[in-house]
Order: C-alpha cells, then structure tokens, then sequence
C-alpha cells in the first residue's frame, strides 16, 4: 500500500504494518483427533457426523438439509444460519470441511466442541482458509440425535464475510473480489486493479505462486475490523491488509486481501493501484515469508513489486525520509520491527517503510534483481530470526549487516540528499 501521496502512503504503510500482525495472530495450529467425552459418551467421530451433515448440506446449498442439523429448539440460531447460508449461496466453494479439536462436556445432553473449519474456493485457493470456531451440541429426540445448537468464532476470534450480509461476487482475470454491501460498480473496479496487479507481482517475484488473487471487500471499516479480530480504530486510516499464515515450508495457506472501502475509496487510480499491487505481493511471497524475515524486508520488496512499474522518484516515493537526510537525521540503522508498530506516528512510521524500501533498491542495484530473490528466499528458509539475515547477506550477497548497513546510508545520501 505505498502512496507517495502524503495521506495515501499512510495509509499504505499502515496497511501493510498491520499486515504482519494479523499474520502472526492467525497462525493457527494442525488439527488433531479429539477423544470422546467421558461424561457424556459422545466421541470425536460422532461430532464428526453431525458437522459433516451440515457442511454437506451447505456444500449443495440444500436449505432443509442444513436445517435439519441444527437444534430445532434453537429458533434464533437457526434463523441466523439460514440467512448466512443464503449469503453464501453464490460463493464458489470448492470444500467445507470440520476437523474436531477437542470435546468437553456440559452435562449429559449437551457438549462443546472447538474445531477447525476449513474451506476453499473453487479456482483460487490451493490451501485451505481456516477458522477456528467453537460449537455446541445438544442430543435432543427418542433417537438421543445430536443436532448443533451454536457455531461462533472461537476466543472471540475473526468474523466471516458471510455472516455480515449476502455476498457479492464479481470474477476478474486474475481475481476473485467478495463483498457486502458495496456497489458493484465499486467492485469491478477493485477487479480490474487487481488484475493488473497480479502480472505486475509475477514480474517482480518470478517463484511459482498462485497468479490470482481473493479480494474481500466489507462494507465499513468496523466490519473490516470484525473480519480481523481486532478494534475498529486500528484500521481507519488503513487502505488494506493481507491476512494469512507465514510459509517458510512452501505450504502457505490461503490468503485473502481485505480492502477498507473508506480509507481505499480517498485514493486516486495511481494510489488504489499501489496498495493492491503492494498487497498482493505478500500473497505472491507468503510461501517464503517465515518468522525470520524481517518487516523491512517483507513490506520494502512488496513496495518495490508495487513502484516498479511506476514513473515515480525516490523523493516522491520517499518524502519523509528524503526530508530527514536533507535534514541531517541519517537513520543510524536498518528498520526494526518495532519500527512498523502501532504506536509510532505516522512519519517515523512512513520512514520505516520508505527505509525498506530503499534497501531492497539497493540490494537490486548493486548485487541484482535475481540476488534480491535470492536474498528473500534465503531469510525466509530459516525458521527463527537469530542469524537468518546474517547467514543470508553472507551466502548471497557475500557482505554482513555492518558493511551492507553502511552501504545503504550511503546509498540514501545519494538518492534523497
């Protein structure tokens, strides 16, 4: 989401910080067999049954089927249900799948299950989308039949597109855009951004990845936030982020690029362009993206991806950090991650990513553009952060952090001074 626009690149960068938190939060953990519950004798694979039922139902959008596996004494649930099936009925679905976790009892008529929900759509995810959930089981009827009685995110987790509204959905070239409450008009446009977003990342990051993209776009910023667990007021003045589990294993999980229409809909063409050429570089990345790569290098090469096709100066791009080197204020190092946090303010947080930015410049100009994937890939194949950039600026690039370190300021006297 670099903006070289002043209010634009905030947004962008903002964007993009936020990015690697959500990425971090919805790591989730394999799914597992759960045992039965002795307190009721209700077992995994019984849970099992009764959440198949419902996601086969789903899958063939047969309404009494999937009503048939609820409680019949649960009337607001089951009203809730039949509208969110009905605000999935044209989302392409590939596979809808329930793992059980675990299954604790309530009594002897009653459980609760956590259990992963896994779901894919049709031409686009390779992996499966997960969610965790909690659900609840109630054994009602002569036959003692076990019917689920609510369904929400576990651990007050992330939302679903689905559960705010009918779902739109408008198919690009290379793109798959999902919203609620939004013109279509408005999609379509974010469609064809999009497209051109993907062939500009693939230029830019020549590694095999999915070349399409999901898009969702919801229809306020407070839903933004309940499809990212997190408060509304973190994603104001954010354009979009992209959610997703870090690879490192080359077995990333789906992602999805979630645009806030207000803060995305203040861009002009050059800005919307940006931020999802920008994001969809994470998508394109992921699978090397692990806890070893360092925010300044993840968000300074999707910059890159996104300005690569773009007429822009190094001023332009980078004007708080042209106005600190003009000033005198040489940033001593590299980015920290802290750097890209929540709390700094927005030039110091601008600074941050225009100091990325510059140094996979750098990296490209001096050692070169197949060196800068290289030097990606490297980090990324480490699982932990000590020594990962150390090891690779040595292997790849035959140089240390000190002497790259010193390099890139002088580099940034030279481009911004």
């Amino acid at each position: 989401m670099a903006v070289p626009a002043q209010d634009a690149r905030r947004e962008r960068t903002r964007g993009r910080r936020t990015a690697g938190a959500v990425l971090a939060a919805l790591l989730l953990a394999p799914a597992c067999s759960a045992p039965g519950n002795t307190a009721t004798g209700i077992t995994a694979q019984e849970v099992d049954a009764a959440l198949d039922r419902r996601a086969a139902a789903l899958l063939e959008h047969d309404t009494d089927a999937y009503l048939a596996a609820l409680d019949p004494r649960a009337t607001a649930f089951r009203a809730a249900q039949r509208t969110e099936l009905g605000n999935l009925a044209d989302v392409p679905l590939e596979s809808w799948v329930y793992r059980v976790e675990s299954v604790r009892g309530k009594g002897a008529d009653r459980v609760t299950a956590e259990v992963e929900l896994r779901y894919r759509i049709k031409g686009y995810d390779k992996a499966p989308m997960s969610s965790a959930r909690t659900v609840e089981l109630v054994r009602r009827g002569d036959a003692r039949t076990w019917y689920i009685a609510a369904d929400r995110a576990a651990d007050d987790g992330p939302g679903q597109l689905w559960q705010q509204g009918d779902v739109d959905v408008v198919r690009g070239t290379h793109s798959l855009v999902l919203g609620v409450g939004r013109p279509e008009k408005e999609l379509r446009r974010i469609a064809a951004t999009a497209d051109r977003a993907v062939p500009a990342v693939t230029g830019a990051w020549p590694e095999p990845w999915a070349e399409r993209v999901v898009v969702l776009v919801p229809e306020t910023v407070d839903d933004m936030a309940g499809l990212l667990g997190s408060p509304a007021a973190s994603y104001r003045g954010i354009a979009a982020v992209t959610t997703g589990a870090v690879g490192g294993d080359g077995r990333a999980p789906a992602d999805r690029v979630i645009v806030n229409p207000q803060a995305y809909g203040t861009l002009g063409d050059f800005g919307q362009r940006v931020v999802l050429t920008h994001e969809t570089t994470h998508v394109a990345t992921r699978a090397h993206t692990s806890a070893a790569t360092p925010v300044w290098l993840s968000e300074g090469f999707a910059d890159r991806a996104a300005y690569l096709g773009e007429s822009r100066t190094a001023q332009e791009i980078a004007p708080e950090l042209a106005e600190a080197v003009r000033g005198g204020d040489l940033p001593a190092g590299l980015p920290t991650d802290e750097d890209f946090g929540f709390g700094e303010d927005a030039e110091k947080l601008s600074r941050a990513y225009e100091s990325g930015w510059l140094a996979c410049e750098l990296i490209a100009r001096d050692w070169g553009e197949e060196a800068l994937i290289a030097f990606y890939k490297a980090v990324g194949s480490r699982s932990g952060r000590d020594g990962a950039v150390e090891h690779a600026m040595q292997s790849v690039l035959g140089t240390t952090p000190q002497d790259f370190t010193a390099r890139w300021r002088e580099y940034l006297r030279d481009r911004l001074g």
